[in-house]
């Protein structure tokens, strides 16, 4: 496909952009302090948000979160599964292909992990629960996508799932944007929260 004039200077913003967000979660993934790193987490996201050219929302910084609850952090057991190809709806005309290979388990609960087999594969973990749809995003938010940079690491042989730093998807914010969403199977029960909040009002 041809690019337009204009889109090499888009590519490299999106280039710029990954770069930031890899950054920033590899400080996460450093930090001896969760909370501190969270607090930094919410600030690098404001400052992209309302100043990159890439942003979902261009000008607005005022995300909303719940206060950091530490007992939202987890460390997951990772325990494989026969790997089952799936088509994951999305807000987009398309489904998005990627592979069930794994569930992670924690605290009583059960979610699936995903291989995105787009951008040359990455980890994928979205999902929803009680507060989707009131006070949460309503398809629901996602924790890990390492294909965008965020990977909040391992622990002890498991997989960190601090779901106070779970987010928006970018269609939560402007609809032109295409997101894969979460599954059935990833809908928890619980309350979850942690993380990010529904996008306020413009």
């Amino acid at each position: 496909m041809a690019f337009r004039e204009e889109s090499a200077s888009d590519v490299l913003d999106l280039l710029d952009w990954k770069r930031r967000v890899f950054a920033l979660y590899a400080e996460v993934r450093a930090s001896p302090d969760p909370a501190a790193a969270h607090e930094r987490w919410r600030a690098v996201r404001a400052k992209l948000f309302r100043d990159h050219p890439q942003s979902p929302r261009p000008g607005h910084d005022a995300l909303a979160y719940f206060p950091y609850d530490p007992a939202w952090r987890h460390v997951a057991e990772v325990v494989p599964a026969p790997p089952e190809a799936r088509l994951v709806a999305g807000s987009g005309p398309e489904p998005v292909a990627c592979t069930r290979f794994a569930l992670a388990r924690f605290a009583g609960h059960e979610l699936e992990l995903f291989w995105l087999e787009a951008y040359g594969g990455g980890l994928f973990l979205p999902f929803r629960d009680a507060t989707s749809g009131a006070e949460t995003y309503g398809a629901g938010r996602y924790l890990l996508d390492t294909v965008k940079g965020a990977d909040l690491g391992a622990a002890g042989g498991g997989l960190v799932l601090d779901f106070n730093f779970a987010y928006n998807p970018s269609c939560a914010y402007d609809p032109k944007w295409a997101c894969p969403l979460a599954p059935p199977a990833n809908r928890l029960p619980a309350a979850v929260r942690a993380g990010e909040r529904a996008p306020l009002a413009r």
